[in-house]
């Protein structure tokens, strides 16, 4: 049993570059929101366990919108491992190292992704065999300096990060351009108040100039 991404979902992740992180309060946002992403270019994307639309928005997604990669994240319980393991999420986040979390996405095969913010979190996270982190909050912790500093010890154990927190599209093709990060985590691709105001083609114009930096930076 394993919580690491199987290759070819690890693979469009990195492809992406940016995932875009989201608090939908209605179950009808779900689908337009996931199409105004795709229309920019951007098709993976994590639905927060922070409103109880998450879920049913989750599988409106993914009989709607089969091309977008859609996780579930603040996973904080093994119940809610369950919950997103039965809904068909592609992964799961969450904002810090819960070993029982983690023990039970292993036992249920999610691909999980924990957060980290020290060496501590990191050696929890390789227990639970996970390589893919999600390192939070990135800015306010030290952003770029502090991740290579607490990541320098593990080098050889082939982890890679995705930094969260803080950070704005000014902050991508620095990040994009460590080898240290997988893909960077966006709350600012569509924020709660557009997604609330249906403002589809803001989210879209957000997905695109994201979009083009990933290109810029990993072609």
């Amino acid at each position: 049993m394993s919580t690491r991404f199987p290759d070819e979902l690890s693979a469009q992740i990195h492809r992406a570059g940016v995932i875009a992180v989201l608090v939908v309060d209605r179950v009808e946002d779900a689908v337009p929101l996931a199409q105004s992403l795709l229309a920019g270019g951007v098709d993976v994307m994590e639905l927060t366990l922070r409103t109880p639309a998450a879920i049913d928005a989750l599988r409106w997604i993914r009989a709607e919108v089969p091309q977008m990669v859609a996780g579930l994240g603040t996973i904080l319980q093994p119940q809610q491992v369950r919950d997103a393991a039965d809904a068909g999420a592609a992964f799961g986040v969450a904002p810090g190292m819960n070993p029982r979390v983690v023990a039970e996405a292993r036992r249920r095969k999610l691909p999980f992704v924990p957060g980290v913010a020290t060496p501590s979190d990191i050696e929890q996270a390789l227990e639970g065999d996970c390589r893919l982190l999600k390192f939070f909050p990135a800015e306010p912790a030290g952003g770029l300096p502090y991740l290579k500093a607490i990541a320098a010890p593990y080098a050889h154990a082939g982890i890679r990060y995705i930094p969260l927190g803080g950070l704005t599209l000014d902050d991508l093709e620095r990040y994009l351009a460590d080898p240290l990060v997988h893909a960077v985590g966006g709350s600012w691709l569509a924020p709660r108040d557009l997604i609330q105001r249906r403002d589809w083609p803001q989210i879209t114009e957000n997905a695109r100039r994201a979009a083009e930096i990933v290109r810029a930076v990993r072609r």
